[in-house]
């Protein structure tokens, strides 16, 4: 007879939380007791696939300790106190907003943090005047590092041109806040390429390939699931940025259908992204047990041939 090995039931603990006591199983993150009992979290940095690098630093609680913690990342622990909403906690969260809208532009595909902008009050324009938006191909061509912080009148800190260097996917990096999610996707946590990092120091530091290569001469395999991990549209589907540019892009007009990917026996559930009987994007639900949310090159980026019906007569 084989022997069946079950994982040790794990014992349940209680938490307080903003004077509501939460009971959750042991090594459960002060994030995971929040969302138990509803409470609204900022996270920029963490995903459930993903492992938590602790970096945005927006998802920090006060545990009565010296410093603040971050909540994806700290284990919940028994009889702990922890306030989600005090004064120290929302100027911290105030704080970090402000330094990444100053320096970043997140006007366009970030939802969620213009939102907890308001929420917390959040005045970017205190670090100086909101970088000068520009059309696409009509950004500063500066390099990396070049435009700093307090160099004339904008608070930008990395200025670079949007990079154009493939079919699939467009890179717009004024719009990156180095929350590294696109590293871990393909590094260990998924793709296990590592065809990106983090390159230069302070306002200098980037996301980039070896050598600052372009992405066909880079080690990147065209999975796709950077885009599919970016909070802020810094990575973006071809597809979708061009229609922002045009204007045509409507999320409204827009339904998801999911379906699975027809080019291999896996089962990796597809979420196709359709506007006008014309599927603009594909994704991957985060829950599946197949691809945790990641896809390889066909499953993201193979869904063309579906547009292309017609033949020559």
């Amino acid at each position: 007879m084989s022997t069946v090995f079950v994982e040790a039931p794990r014992r349940l603990i209680d938490v307080t939380i903003d004077g509501k006591t939460v009971r959750v199983p042991e090594g459960a993150t002060l994030l995971d007791a929040c969302r138990q009992l509803g409470i609204d979290t900022p996270t920029l940095c963490y995903l459930e696939n993903l492992t938590p690098v602790n970096v945005c630093r927006v998802c920090v609680v006060d545990i009565g300790a010296r410093t603040l913690v971050p909540a994806c990342s700290r284990k919940a622990e028994p009889g702990m106190t922890v306030h989600t909403d005090s004064e120290r906690v929302r100027t911290s969260r105030r704080m970090v907003l402000e330094f990444l809208a100053s320096s970043v532009d997140m006007s366009l595909t970030a939802p969620e943090v213009r939102r907890w902008m308001e929420q917390y009050g959040a005045d970017p324009g205190r670090y100086g005047a909101a970088a000068p938006s520009h059309a696409a191909g009509e950004r500063d061509a500066a390099r990396p590092g070049e435009h700093h912080a307090g160099d004339g009148d904008t608070a930008e800190t990395v200025a670079q041109p949007v990079k154009y260097d493939n079919d699939s996917y467009v890179r717009d990096y004024s719009r990156c806040i180095l929350c590294y999610k696109c590293v871990e996707a393909c590094g260990e946590d998924a793709q296990n390429t590592f065809a990106i990092a983090v390159a230069g120091r302070g306002f200098d530091a980037r996301i980039s390939t070896e050598f600052d290569a372009s992405l066909p001469d880079s080690a990147c395999v065209y999975c796709g699931n950077c885009i599919g991990v970016c909070p802020t549209g810094a990575l973006m589907f071809k597809s979708e940025y061009d229609m922002r540019q045009a204007g045509s892009w409507d999320e409204s007009r827009q339904t998801v259908t999911t379906t699975i990917c027809p080019y291999c026996g896996v089962g990796c559930n597809l979420e196709l992204h359709v506007q006008d009987n014309r599927i603009v994007k594909v994704t991957s639900p985060l829950d599946h047990d197949v691809t945790n949310g990641h896809l390889c090159v066909k499953g993201r980026f193979g869904f063309e041939f579906v547009q292309r019906r017609a033949r020559e007569s």
